[in-house]
């Protein structure tokens, strides 16, 4: 008897029936919202290369998280703008610096409503645009810039944050910052570890948003893209550190990692669609290239197809609206 023949696009022939069978779900709370505050800004001010994306004024980055919420974005991570840089960064250890006075302000603002997330790394606050203090040879010097690191999970969690986001990619740092954070009365300050963050290409206009005093490059202490297994590494050591999420950075050219990782990780995982896979779906998409909506849902969902179990992205508050 022969057997009648498979006919799969039988599960594809209405809207009802592709939502009911769909092996992969994109909800609001999925969603974290990057935003940029800058020192001294009186409104927001545009960042050329992120069209629709701005430097935020203390006041519209409060507007601008209530919406967030509103829109029941998952989360929220902060990037300070600081008006003065220094050789370690000082300002990002100062109560009264500009990601810390942020960070109470949001956390005025929306309360637990959401997760505050905080960047935690020294370039936005370096005259050298280094994720770290520097030695007398002009190379980063991890264990000193651990110091620092330790103290600004502290400062961070005391102005609001629900979790620290160490970003340097510090051997040692996730388990430096667990330990300063329960000895200060912290211990229920969360970390998400940026375990695969990968000296990448995609990353020049978030140094236009963050104004970037770097001169060079991170290649000594960044992930190099031609690894995988090190990741894994990475991995591993973090969550022996106490990582309580890991991320990888950036999202679309790493899809294999974040695969990879979201199958190893007994912890969730992020992906971090970074500011050039944001700039270039937006040019492509003005130049009328590329439908943008259905483009930006597509990668959206690749993200969360790979294993990622929440994504960040400039487009949360506006994509979270129009998903069911």
């Amino acid at each position: 008897m022969a057997f009648p023949v498979q006919r799969p696009r039988r599960l594809r022939s209405t809207p009802a029936l592709r939502r009911l069978v769909a092996e992969t779900d994109l909800r609001p709370r999925h969603l974290v919202l990057p935003m940029f505050v800058k020192e001294g800004a009186a409104e927001p001010v545009p960042i050329s290369s992120m069209p629709g994306v701005v430097q935020h004024s203390r006041d519209s980055l409060r507007k601008a998280a209530a919406e967030a919420v509103a829109a029941g974005v998952g989360g929220l991570m902060l990037f300070g703008v600081p008006e003065k840089h220094d050789a370690t960064g000082s300002g990002a250890v100062d109560p009264d610096g500009i990601l810390n006075v942020a960070l109470r302000d949001v956390r005025a603002e929306v309360g637990d409503a959401t997760v505050l997330m905080s960047d935690l790394c020294l370039d936005e606050f370096t005259d050298h645009g280094h994720c770290g203090v520097l030695d007398a040879d002009g190379a980063v010097d991890n264990d000193a810039t651990l110091e620092i690191y330790a103290a600004m999970g502290v400062a961070q969690a005391e102005a609001g944050a629900h979790v620290v986001a160490p970003s340097g990619m510090m051997d040692g740092q996730v388990g430096v910052i667990r330990a300063a954070l329960d000895a200060a009365g912290h211990p229920d300050t969360g970390i998400l570890a940026y375990t695969a963050k990968y000296s990448s290409a995609f990353y020049g206009p978030f140094r236009e948003a963050v104004q970037s005093q770097l001169k060079g490059d991170r290649k000594t202490y960044q992930q190099d893209g031609a690894n995988l297994r090190e990741a894994l590494r990475e991995l591993a050591l973090d969550l022996e550190e106490g990582a309580d999420m890991v991320m990888v950075k950036p999202a679309l050219p790493y899809l294999d990692v974040l695969r990879t990782v979201a199958e190893t990780a007994d912890v969730p995982v992020a992906a971090y669609q970074v500011s050039g896979e944001y700039a270039m779906l937006e040019a492509a998409a003005a130049n009328g290239w590329i439908e943008r909506d259905r483009a930006i849902h597509e990668t959206l969902t690749s993200l969360r197809r790979a294993g990622a179990d929440f994504l960040l992205t400039y487009w949360a508050t506006e994509v979270a609206p129009r998903l069911d």
